[in-house]
């Protein structure tokens, strides 16, 4: 991975010190404020949430080198089909787990692209609202005072 990032084992290491820096708190402090006000720094949230993908993506990695390292050890010159399905699976997780890694990167970068722009706002407004609901009630009606007719449903004529 580039950015600093030169051994691949080490991804989940990396990024750890980078969110720790960039919140100025352990990991373990971020998670416990995220647990009891995850609304309050929404940017906080998505970091915990994206960096507790990445190292489970890790551990899958590291399960799936374990397996075909394993195979791999039992076979003879040729690779049979299974060992081979290992090996795809170990390429499957290298990109997720690389996936997640730039992802906690994207949300670590406050300049990076599509962060500060139009995008950006709309992708803001999708966020759960901390505010009160809507009302979704019928309003409140004097005494006295006629229900309007409901309009017929499209397509039908009136009666």
């Amino acid at each position: 991975m580039p950015d600093g990032i030169s051994e691949p084992e080490n991804v989940v290491g990396v990024l750890t010190e980078r969110i720790e820096a960039h919140f100025g708190m352990d990991l373990d402090q971020l998670k416990a404020a995220v647990a009891g006000a995850p609304t309050t720094h929404p940017d906080a949230t998505d970091v915990v949430r994206w960096h507790g993908l990445l190292v489970e993506a890790q551990s899958v990695l590291e399960r799936a080198e374990d397996d075909l390292l394993g195979a791999l050890e039992t076979q003879p010159s040729e690779v049979d089909d299974p060992t081979m399905d290992l090996a795809h699976r170990v390429n499957a997780a290298v990109t997720t787990r690389d996936g997640r890694a730039m992802a906690v990167k994207w949300l670590l970068d406050p300049d990076a692209l599509g962060r500060k722009d139009l995008a950006a706002e709309r992708l803001a407004r999708l966020r759960p609202r901390m505010g009160p609901a809507v009302q979704t009630s019928a309003p409140h009606r004097l005494p006295g005072v006629p229900v309007p007719a409901a309009a017929p449903p499209a397509g039908r004529p009136a009666r």
